[in-house]
């Protein structure tokens, strides 16, 4: 479960939980992909994809788009 950042903090930044959980997981699934063509089973520093998924959307450096 995401503690940091609070997810309605995200969620404002997407527009709402639904686009979040669709965002988030997306990305989450993207890292993963990306360590296991680096060979890798999991992502650096043991890290979880789906708070560095939601830790990117707070710095911003995702956004939601409607497409």
């Amino acid at each position: 479960m995401i503690h940091k950042p609070p997810i309605d903090e995200l969620a404002e930044k997407v527009g709402s939980k639904y686009s979040l959980c669709v965002v988030a997981s997306k990305r989450a699934r993207q890292l993963m992909e990306q360590a296991q063509n680096q060979g890798l089973n999991e992502l650096p520093n043991k890290e979880k994809p789906l708070s560095v998924a939601a830790q990117e959307i707070c710095d911003g450096k995702l956004i939601a788009t409607n497409d």
